[in-house]
């Protein structure tokens, strides 16, 4: 089961997008349509130029002498995928989306982070891919014919509460591409929290669409109430700053920001918080 309304937690995209299956006797119109559902999810929703699409592959696919499953894993040791999602990105990163793109969930803990780190150490990337298609989970869940597809915000998929919260790291904002629409870019999401671990908040997307990450320098515990007043604390978060605003850097740069501010408190910092450009990602109370 889903938790809680997709379409507020950010995860719609994959809710009401339906597994996509090949079944024999299918027509080239539907061929294109698994082809591209694979390019979809194994390149993180990324945009494929004409350019970059595996010819070759798709040809033998159509021929009916790959099935999904393989011509999964041909798009996953692509060049193409490995220069945007290997090459380009931090080791923990490029396992985490490995883990969204070809199981479609987060990592389940630190020591499964490592396996692959391991394997990528002794036997390099090709092997790390082959190690996720050949799993038995991959088999079980998408088999030979069905194209993978994001599926850890459900809880059947997850086998705790902390890997469940962490979906929602991985995957918010899906209408952009996995490194393009998040604002971790190439560096790791989740290996602080993979460490410790550590559940995170599942809070309902803003209307606005902002795209909130969690700064280095946010508040990791709950502020004690009686340090900021007597009534409700809340935590507000602040995405779309402006560096220019804040640092006096660049009118390009981004960040974000936590504050914990009493209830009293409140309509001064919104009104802080918007002079400065800042968009207002979600208010909860502590």
């Amino acid at each position: 089961m889903a938790f809680g309304p997709a379409s507020r937690l950010g995860v719609s995209l994959f809710d009401e997008t339906p597994p996509v299956e090949w079944m024999s006797g299918q027509s080239q119109e539907d061929s294109e349509t698994i082809i591209r559902a694979v390019y979809r999810q194994v390149l993180g929703n990324a945009y494929v130029m004409e350019s970059e699409r595996l010819t070759v592959a798709e040809s033998q696919f159509k021929r009916g002498e790959l099935s999904v499953r393989e011509f999964v894993r041909a798009v996953a040791k692509s060049d193409l995928y490995c220069s945007r999602f290997f090459t380009s990105c931090a080791r923990y990163r490029a396992i985490e989306l490995n883990f969204r793109h070809l199981l479609g969930r987060p990592p389940l803990d630190l020591e499964e982070m490592r396996g692959h780190s391991t394997t990528l150490d002794t036997k390099g990337f090709e092997a790390d891919i082959d190690t996720y298609i050949d799993s038995d989970e991959y088999q079980n869940t998408f088999g030979e014919n069905f194209v993978p597809y994001i599926r850890g915000y459900k809880t059947e998929a997850c086998t705790s509460m902390v890997q469940f919260t962490h979906t929602f790291q991985l995957v918010r904002g899906a209408s952009s591409s996995s490194l393009k629409g998040d604002l971790s870019g190439n560096r790791p999401k989740l290996n602080s929290l993979v460490i410790n671990p550590t559940a995170t908040a599942v809070i309902p997307s803003s209307g606005s669409g902002a795209t909130f990450r969690n700064p280095t320098d946010a508040p990791l515990r709950r502020t004690p109430l009686g340090t900021l007043g007597s009534s409700n604390v809340y935590r507000i978060e602040v995405t779309g700053y402006r560096a220019k605003n804040v640092n006096k850097v660049s009118q390009f740069r981004r960040s974000n920001k936590v504050y914990l501010v009493p209830f009293e408190q409140l309509s001064a910092q919104f009104q802080r918080i918007h002079a400065q450009g800042g968009v207002i990602a979600s208010v909860t109370v502590v």
